[in-house]
């Protein structure tokens, strides 16, 4: 099959680096991977699309694989993109729409970029890999590396929900809890690569995970016939996310699928909690301090300090858009509100994003005729400190009182 991959390009200072061998950071910062674009615009229209498959591969011309064949896949579908009236109306704005990653394989939006990076991981021969978590990622790459054979370390902080080491281990992933932070687990993948011999597959430590993310990008502008929405609320961590959309939407354009100049102002969501992505943007820096005593029960956001920190400020700003700290104490309330308002199964670092929307709506920064989406990056139910309640009980041989069963 064609691969429309140029080479990799030093995100800190543009220096050019082959993409045929095994390539992870330079000056300690991330790569992206380039593209020929204009051959992609003269040789490939966007129609192809009407007779693929409905997954991530469908775009496969602006991903670095070279061979279906050698795909790593556990079936990653194109997840639905959901309108989401009653939820935005309570905040002035009906447009609003939620993208569910939680239907993804593993239940969360780390499958896309784990697909991507353990098919390029295989593909070079790479036997052994590792990885620091706040949770989902460290259940996706374990589930993908087994579907490799590959042998898989995954290391989290003891805080991190059981349910994620639980499915790590289920993969057959050597799992450990770390007293610490994602970045003191990070360190522990660092100083073991030597010994270990693992290849390090954290969060912007290689180029692909990037490029899987960018499907939703991807996806998001096929599902709305070519047409972005205003605004993107995304929850903010390390930003692979954030900074794979906003690639996504440049090359779209630069191939000409889109049908409108617009491009989504890009929000860069995080909790008071944890926000040093906010702070440096509020500071006019392009670099974060990081961010100390970290604390949010939203574990994909509560990243003390990202390898991509400049990234996700650069697109953040190419795009007029933001970042913003919600309140901490106020994500679970609006995770309830949310998923009683839309039926999705939407996670804390979702309901950051809701807590976004209410505040930029009120602000009118977002107007009231703007489309909004907002995605969800995983399921409720691999938050079970989040989601305990009591439920009451019945006694199957007393007389119940139907009147308090509506209280």
């Amino acid at each position: 099959m064609p691969n429309y991959v140029t080479h990799l390009e030093a995100a800190i200072d543009g220096t050019v680096l082959l993409h045929n061998k095994i390539q992870t950071l330079y000056r300690d910062r991330p790569l992206w991977v380039r593209y020929d674009l204009d051959k992609i615009k003269a040789e490939v229209s966007r129609d192809v699309l009407k007779d693929r498959p409905g997954d991530l591969w469908r775009y496969k011309e602006l991903l670095p694989i070279t061979d279906d064949d050698t795909i790593i896949s556990l079936g990653e579908g194109m997840t639905p993109l959901l309108p989401c009236p009653n939820l935005g109306m309570g905040y002035g704005v009906p447009d609003v729409w939620i993208k569910d990653e939680s239907q993804l394989p593993t239940g969360s939006f780390k499958a896309r970029g784990q697909a991507l990076a353990i098919t390029m991981a295989h593909n070079f021969g790479i036997e052994r890999v590792a990885i620091p978590t706040n949770g989902n990622a460290g259940g996706a790459m374990a589930a993908y590396a087994a579907r490799a054979g590959m042998e898989s370390y995954v290391f989290m902080p003891e805080d991190t929900p059981p349910i994620n080491a639980y499915e790590c281990i289920m993969a057959g992933a050597k799992t450990w809890f770390v007293n610490g932070y994602i970045t003191d687990c990070g360190k522990i993948v660092r100083d073991g690569k030597e010994a270990m011999d693992w290849f390090d597959i954290s969060t912007l430590k290689e180029p692909y995970r990037i490029e899987g993310k960018k499907t939703m990008a991807l996806e998001l502008a096929e599902q709305f016939d070519w047409k972005l929405p205003d605004v993107i609320l995304y929850p903010t961590g390390g930003g692979t996310g954030l900074i794979g959309m906003w690639k996504a939407f440049q090359e779209l354009r630069e191939i000409g699928w889109l049908d409108s100049e617009k491009m989504p102002r890009m929000v860069a969501v995080q909790s008071d909690g944890c926000c040093p992505i906010v702070t440096a943007f509020k500071n006019g820096e392009r670099f974060a301090d990081p961010h100390e005593n970290a604390q949010s029960i939203a574990a994909g956001i509560r990243v003390p300090a990202a390898v991509g920190d400049f990234m996700i400020i650069d697109a953040v700003r190419e795009s007029n858009g933001t970042a913003i700290a919600v309140r901490e104490n106020q994500i679970l309330e609006w995770m309830f509100d949310s998923i009683q308002k839309t039926g999705i199964s939407i996670c804390p670092e979702t309901a950051a994003c809701v807590g976004a929307l209410e505040t930029l709506a009120a602000a009118n920064w977002i107007k009231p005729d703007e489309r909004v989406v907002i995605f969800n990056t995983g399921a409720a139910q691999k938050y079970p400190g989040a989601i305990e309640a009591d439920v009451p009980t019945l006694d199957k041989d007393s007389e119940i009182d139907w009147t308090k069963l509506s209280g």
